[in-house]
């Protein structure tokens, strides 16, 4: 399964990432492109201590969630929501200038993926704790999850 553990894998990506537009339709949910730019970019600060976020773990989210989101190759569901500090109609970071954006989650996508790193990774808001191995594997499947929202 591809991961930010292997380049090949976060170069891919950060290419899919280059090809989004502000105006790139969304085939199904509610952000916009430029919404989940920042979307993405609050996921990442989250998990790496830069943004706080509430706890919506639970015993059902801690183990057969996680285990079918990170360890199979399912897709995740369209429209499943999002917790209130990372949706930008609620709480998120509410979009200013797309190209800056865009760089600011690219940058922040090479940080998650480089070693060493110069953060600590913090529980996940729904599956607590993750090894380093699930969180690059999440960081992937969250990215293109987003990406495949816009056809890319």
């Amino acid at each position: 399964m591809s991961t930010l553990a292997n380049p090949g894998d976060t170069e891919a990506l950060l290419r899919r990432l280059s090809r989004l537009t502000a105006d790139t339709p969304r085939k199904w949910g509610l952000m916009s492109a430029h919404q989940v730019v920042c979307h993405l970019s609050d996921s990442f600060k989250v998990v790496m201590g830069e943004r706080p976020a509430t706890s919506a773990s639970n015993l059902l989210m801690r183990t057969l969630v996680r285990f079918i989101a990170l360890h199979t190759p399912l897709r995740w569901p369209q429209g499943a929501p999002t917790m209130p500090e990372v949706n930008q109609q609620i709480g998120g970071t509410k979009p200013l200038e797309f190209a800056r954006d865009v760089g600011e989650l690219r940058a922040l996508i090479e940080r998650f993926a480089a070693t060493p790193r110069d953060f600590t990774f913090r529980p996940h808001p729904a599956f607590g704790p993750l090894t380093e191995r699930e969180w690059l594997h999440w960081g992937f499947r969250h990215t293109d999850h987003h990406l495949r929202q816009f056809g890319l």
